[in-house]
């Protein structure tokens, strides 16, 4: 690259920069700044021609002044007059300010394309590169429809320099990944390829790149591919670090070239040609037996790098699965990895062994090792690292060991972190069910689990024990014994409350002859857990209350003085008020055998796949098993006779032969429209890269300057919103993250954040499916007058969702005065030809434009009183929808976006709120006090602001989150 000279130091732009880092205020450097600016417009538009020198410092400095973070409107044809210049530092400025204040709808574009076409033409390597980097920099549509079909004739040219070659390799790469169909290979295949045999190791590091994005979209094309990877990796292993000294990074040969290499082979399965698959196994041999070798540096750079080949060749190892010797020494390997005194490869060696574990020529191997995993368990400081540890207990369990693993996970349990807790109760109920040689052992586990972990039991695991037993006449007698020692506990969990009185509902009969259990005993147990318990596990109660009547009739008076006194019947929940009275009714009009026929013993449940496996499979985040695993799963639980995914739910237990599916509880939190379906889930989390939208399709709408749709009309023909739609949009009012959406087909995401009276939202949609979904198609409108009260602009979408893929689509919302209704998304595409056309909700409230205000006590009453004007208050006194737990309150609180304040209420037990809605039109001050009463299980909420319009609101999305 040429050399700066002493001319080019730009000692203005020097002298700038020291005056701005010299300022004492943001006044003071606005001021300079914009004294700056008035300066540049004055160059600019003087009659005195610039030179070349005088333009690049101007622009450096107009650049300057956008990275400090203010806009710039002016200097961009200047630029693009930089782009003419032969000098090397000129034509460089040009190009950065191109690349950082473009944008791909610039009326100049053409300009600029012109500039480009006319430096990848000159042969000079220099300007060639300078081009490249400019157009990977924008990467946009336009730049991939000018120059898509130029850059590969660059790439493989045979005069083209390497260091050109490597930019064109990664500038195809960047435009590839943006707009996938404009760049065709085509005749260029077999040449890009053959670059992996290039003799410049940085030009098949930068080729590689390219060749594995595009195997992993046209395998069939590329398959050429695997045997000139096999040769070259061969070339590198089998090398000394003195034959390829450019390339050894710490006495590790090309290690960055061998990673690539080896990550490119995995996107194939084993070669078929004998003498490729030889050499590869040689070449896997050859590493497996360097990592043998004592390290010829203590530098943990080495270290480092020998592990990346290492742990990518033990991946390629078990992708293959073809290979029992290999597999075999990679367990080993990964073995003594277990007891590293490095953390993150003992992590790295647990993860991978998890995926070792699941093959048939590995799992023996695996298994020698459980001491240590369970030793690993219990010791390990770092919690993701233990995580890992419970995974590949799970993964290596089998019939020989399952007692002694899951007896260790439950002992864990006991001390496990929270944030794992639930993750592991859902692993050990399944390992319980899927290697119940013994039920009486399988009943122990469930009820010793919820003993230690009961608020983590969800209610697929209490629900499944209850359809194992029901389905087994031989373990419902132990089962009864078992939960009914459980129950006298001083201290029991709601679960086992429930379970008890499923169990007891339906088989306390089998202990009844014991007259420690006798049917008055259990009765008086169960009660005395009633006043205790939440609605629905009283409501569960009561059914196995009728039951009793019909099981033991000399129980019949007091259980029914028990239904008629005035806590039951005038109870205030309507649903226990309901029970008491019909169940007292049927006791005393219905004749013995009616009573019988009623409430006979519940049928046997048909066998399915086990609901707890069903949420596993949901479960995302770290640790959540693989597809793969959980068909084995499925496979082996039908050993069991297992039911169905319904649970039994409280309300059939006393109808004769009813068994009506209960709501399965989500993961998220959200209401599934439809059962989770087998396909793969989509993949990624909510945090991928904001940066990767790319699409060609556009809903209707205007396009702005920076590539978004405003906010559309409704569609011709877009469907009603979903009868949940205002139920979902409820669950967001206190969290930005999260499934909005979720059936069978299709998954919708959200990551939202805002500022001030600005919001970005990021919505992911998944396809669930293994077939593609086409013309996928967004809309996003403002019904009504809405439209005048919030300004919602998006990104077009692409119109093809691969199956198992996940698209990206961004939205810019601007809040210019305060609104009560949401914006409507529509989503429409087809699906195996028939059209799929839903409306939703965003979830986009007047709270998200909170500004947090931060207030002491007398500043918090004075301002109350000043809103004192009976239209400035709303109110609202209502009974408690969840569990009135202190801490889940504050969070709420906290995630409306107002500041919650400490030490202000004289009443410690209440809460109050200050902030600020910050709308384009103006700031809508606001206040708020809830205040709970405990024993009555009410609320009284009240808010105070300087809009009637936003109390009302407010007051209707906080009523139904507490």
């Amino acid at each position: 690259m040429p050399a700066v000279s002493k001319g080019d130091g730009m000692r203005g732009l020097a002298v700038f920069i020291s005056d701005i880092r010299n300022c004492k205020s943001k006044e003071a450097e606005i001021k300079r700044i914009n004294k700056e600016l008035a300066n540049i417009r004055s160059k600019f538009k003087g009659d005195k021609a610039l030179d070349g020198y005088s333009k690049k410092k101007y622009v450096c400095k107009l650049l300057f002044i956008f990275l400090l973070g203010h806009d710039i409107d002016f200097g961009h044809m200047e630029a693009v007059n930089l782009l003419s210049s032969n000098k090397y530092t000129e034509k460089q400025i040009g190009y950065l300010f191109i690349s950082v204040l473009v944008n791909s709808n610039s009326e100049l574009i053409r300009l600029i394309n012109n500039a480009i076409k006319n430096d990848l033409s000159s042969r000079n390597p220099t300007f060639m590169c300078l081009a490249l980097h400019c157009i990977a920099n924008v990467g946009s549509r336009e730049m991939a429809e000018a120059f898509a079909s130029e850059i590969p004739r660059i790439l493989v040219a045979g005069d083209t320099m390497d260091s050109v070659k490597q930019s064109a390799a990664l500038c195809l790469l960047r435009l590839y990944k943006t707009s996938p169909d404009l760049v065709l290979m085509g005749e260029w295949t077999s040449r890009v390829v053959h670059l992996l045999n290039d003799q410049h190791m940085g030009v098949v590091t930068a080729a590689i790149s390219l060749i594995t994005c595009l195997s992993q979209k046209n395998p069939d094309e590329f398959k050429t591919c695997v045997s000139l990877a096999v040769s070259r990796l061969s070339r590198i292993v089998s090398s000394a670090s003195t034959d390829l000294q450019d390339y050894t990074y710490y006495f590790v040969p090309a290690p960055w070239l061998s990673c690539k290499l080896l990550r490119l082979l995995q996107c194939y399965p084993p070669p078929e040609d004998g003498a490729v698959k030889g050499r590869l196994v040689e070449c896997l041999e050859t590493i497996l037996n360097k990592a043998q070798e004592p390290p010829k540096s203590k530098k943990v750079q080495h270290s480092n790098a020998k592990n990346a080949i290492l742990f990518e060749a033990i991946s390629l190892i078990i992708h293959y699965d073809s290979e029992p010797n290999l597999l075999v020494r990679a367990c080993n390997q990964l073995g003594q990895f277990l007891q590293h005194r490095e953390t993150n490869l003992r992590y790295l060696a647990l993860e991978s062994m998890c995926t070792l574990a699941s093959s048939e020529f590995s799992h023996e191997a695996v298994k020698t090792h459980i001491e240590t995993v369970i030793n690993a368990l219990k010791t390990e400081r770092d919690v993701s690292v233990r995580q890992r540890a419970a995974d590949l207990l799970y993964a290596m369990c089998d019939r020989s060991n399952a007692k002694q693993i899951v007896a260790e996970m439950l002992s864990y349990l006991e001390t496990a972190d929270y944030s794992i807790r639930e993750e592991m109760v859902l692993k050990v109920a399944i390992l319980a069910e899927k290697y119940a040689v013994d039920y009486s052992w399988y009943v122990d586990t469930i009820l010793n689990l919820i003993r230690i972990a009961g608020d983590y039991v969800s209610e697929e695991v209490w629900y499944r024990v209850i359809q194992i037993v029901i389905n087994r006449d031989d373990v419902q007698g132990y089962a009864a014994k078992t939960v009914f020692e459980a129950l006298q506990a001083p201290a029991c969990h709601e679960n086992m409350v429930k379970v008890g009185g499923y169990i007891l509902g339906e088989f306390g009969n089998l202990i009844a002859g014991d007259p420690r259990s006798s049917p008055l005993v259990q009765f008086n147990l169960l009660h005395s857990k009633f006043h205790l318990c939440s609605v629905p596990t009283r409501a569960l109660l009561l059914s196995a209350y009728i039951k009793f009547i019909n099981l033991f009739p000399e129980t019949k008076a007091t259980i029914q003085e028990v239904l008629r006194c005035d806590s039951q019947i005038r109870n205030s929940d309507v649903e226990l008020q309901q029970r008491a009275v019909e169940y007292l009714k049927l006791s005393s009009i219905a004749s013995t055998d009616v009573l019988a026929t009623v409430l006979e013993e519940m049928p046997p449940f048909p066998e399915r796949e086990s609901s707890i496996l069903a949420k596993l499979k949901k479960k995302k985040g770290p640790g959540a098993v693989s597809v793969t695993e959980l068909e084995d799963s499925k496979r082996e639980s039908g050993e069991l006779n297992g039911a169905g995914e319904r649970g039994p739910d409280p309300s059939v237990m006393a109808a004769s032969n009813a068994s009506t599916p209960s709501p399965s509880a989500d993961l998220l939190g959200i209401r599934s429209a439809a059962p989770v379906s087998n396909a793969p889930a989509s993949a990624g989390s909510l945090l991928v890269d904001v940066f990767s939208e790319a699409g060609p399709a556009a809903s209707s709408g205007a396009v702005n300057d920076d590539g978004f749709l405003s906010s559309a009309p409704p569609s011709e023909d877009p469907a009603p919103p979903l009868s949940e739609a205002e139920e979902l949009l409820n669950k967001f009012v206190c969290k930005n993250n999260g499934v909005l959406f979720e059936n069978q087909l299709l998954q919708i995401g959200i990551k939202s954040e805002y500022r001030q009276n600005l919001g970005r939202m990021y919505l992911f949609y998944g396809n669930k499916t293994s077939v593609q979904f086409a013309s996928f198609t967004t809309t996003v409108s403002c019904p009504g007058e809405l439209q005048s009260h919030l300004n919602v602009q998006s990104k077009p979408v692409e119109p093809l969702v691969e199956g198992g893929a996940q698209i990206q689509q961004v939205l810019n919302i601007e809040c210019l005065t305060d609104f009560s209704d949401a914006p409507l998304l529509n989503i429409k595409f087809r699906y195996g030809g028939a059209l799929q056309n839903l409306t939703l909700k965003l979830p986009v409230t007047i709270n998200k434009f909170f500004q947090p205000t931060e207030m002491a006590s007398q500043d918090f009453f004075q301002r109350w009183k000043q809103l004192s004007q009976p239209q400035q208050e709303a109110q609202k006194i209502f009974k408690a929808n969840h569990s009135m737990d202190t801490e889940v309150i504050k969070a709420k609180l906290l995630g409306l976006g107002m500041a919650l304040l400490d030490n202000v209420d004289p009443n410690p037990e209440n809460y109050v709120c200050a902030g600020v809605i910050q709308t384009k039109s103006q700031q809508v001050g606001c206040l708020l006090r809830l205040e709970p009463n405990a024993q009555a299980q009410m609320y009284r909420l009240t808010l105070r602001c300087s809009k009637d319009s936003v109390s009302k609101r407010l007051c209707e999305l906080l009523a139904q989150q507490f």
